[in-house]
């Protein structure tokens, strides 16, 4: 069997390619298990700073759930929403690499991620309406969270398919590129990530995203902050400041 998640890993970033052009990288249920791995060692691995997530081709970022699995028994898969909900609790920073259209379950892993960066064109659609699926309940947190509630419904309950203007327009896209600079765009972004001293960043996006949807832990938060504070990492930054040099963070 040949399997859809390549991981690889370059320096402090991870890549996780979604490699199934010819079926616009749909995600089989069997498949699944690969990814929760992957992020499972990703988490586990003290030198990354980011992960990429990518799809093979031109055509399609991902084209969602694989339709023929969507009746199958909870015990034959691992419940997406779960694994997305894994995603977004990455410690570290999360770019998906939108290299096409994005359809469906596709949808909610993007917008897992922390950040979004696509070309133009691209269409976003979510039609589960039209196949009789009910989303799942974190799925609908999340585009709510990201399109609003007004797009929310025109995707889930119209199936309206949106473009990269529009997707820019209300927030999804954080940055649209023409198609030969979404390699630059995205090393870009990776290179700033590196950059910054880690275990603020760690910390800061557990609780941004808590306080998107109200559920900050305020004993985390400020046992979080308190870990910065204390860090290697914080002295490094002022005396940086200090010498007017860039800093070298350990994340220590």
């Amino acid at each position: 069997m040949t399997q859809l998640f390549k991981l690889s890993i370059e320096g402090p970033i991870a890549r996780i390619t979604l490699d199934g052009a010819e079926t616009h990288n749909r995600l089989p249920a069997d498949q699944l298990p690969y990814f929760k791995q992957m992020l499972t060692d990703i988490e586990a691995n003290p030198s990354l700073r980011a992960l990429v997530i990518t799809g093979a081709g031109t055509k399609t970022f991902c084209a969602g759930y694989h339709i023929g699995n969507i009746d199958s028994s909870p015990g034959e898969k691992i419940d997406l929403g779960e694994l997305l909900g894994q995603l977004e609790r990455l410690p570290i920073p999360t770019i998906a690499m939108l290299n096409g259209s994005v359809y469906g379950g596709g949808v909610d892993l993007s917008l897992a991620c922390d950040f979004r960066i696509g070309v133009d064109p691209l269409t976003v659609q979510i039609p589960a309406a039209k196949l009789g699926v009910h989303y799942y309940l974190s799925g609908l947190h999340r585009a709510v969270e990201h399109f609003g509630l007004n797009i929310a419904k025109r995707m889930l309950l119209l199936a309206e398919p949106m473009n990269a203007e529009q997707l820019t327009a209300c927030g999804y896209l954080d940055y649209c590129v023409p198609r030969d600079e979404l390699e630059n765009k995205t090393a870009e972004i990776c290179a700033r990530i590196t950059e910054y001293a880690p275990i603020a960043v760690s910390g800061m996006k557990l609780a941004l995203n808590e306080v998107a949807r109200g559920t900050v832990d305020v004993e985390r938060l400020n046992g979080h902050a308190a870990k910065a504070a204390r860090s290697e990492d914080l002295k490094e930054g002022t005396r940086a400041f200090l010498e007017k040099r860039k800093p070298v963070f350990q994340g220590k």
